[in-house]
């Protein structure tokens, strides 16, 4: 996919300080850029209507809400029923992240689930019934080092 021509450093700008804090209100971007209120409002609206913006999000510790467990699983699918599999992993709320690779895997999931007893029951009789699924391999996660945005400012100065 290229790069839209629409989106300026302005909005390169919005998006960075967005991505830091979701919440931080339109009144305190609008000062730190030095523009109207209103200019933040009409480009957060453009944003979200090019589907740049895609929605803002809650960031939880889960672990803190007793989801002691972070899996990735590796997945080799059946490609002529590609789509069929996907759905069918869709359907598994703990699955939160579900990626196509390349490599030695078709797919990565991320599983964020309460205890080991409940990932066993995920793999066991949930993701190795589901006709297409292959090869399964398992990693847990012991601790999350960083999780953070993508810095998106080397687009303004590479412009």
């Amino acid at each position: 996919m290229e790069k839209l021509s629409n989106i300026d450093d302005l909005d390169l700008k919005i998006i960075t300080i967005l991505l830091k804090n979701a919440k931080v209100p339109y009144k305190e971007i609008a000062k730190e850029l030095k523009v109207s209120l209103g200019t933040i409002h009409v480009r957060i609206k453009k944003l979200e209507s090019l589907k740049v913006i895609k929605g803002f999000t809650l960031e939880a510790d889960f672990f803190k809400l007793g989801y002691t467990i972070t899996a990735f699983i590796g997945l080799i699918i059946d490609g002529k029923i590609h789509e069929q599999v996907v759905a069918q992993l869709l359907e598994i709320e703990e699955l939160v992240e579900l990626h196509h690779t390349t490599g030695n895997y078709h797919m990565f999931a991320k599983i964020v689930c309460e205890d080991p007893k409940v990932l066993k029951e995920i793999l066991l009789n949930k993701i190795s019934n589901i006709s297409g699924v292959e090869k399964t391999e398992t990693t847990i996660s012991l601790s999350e080092v960083a999780s953070r945005p993508v810095s998106i400012m080397k687009s303004i100065k590479g412009s």
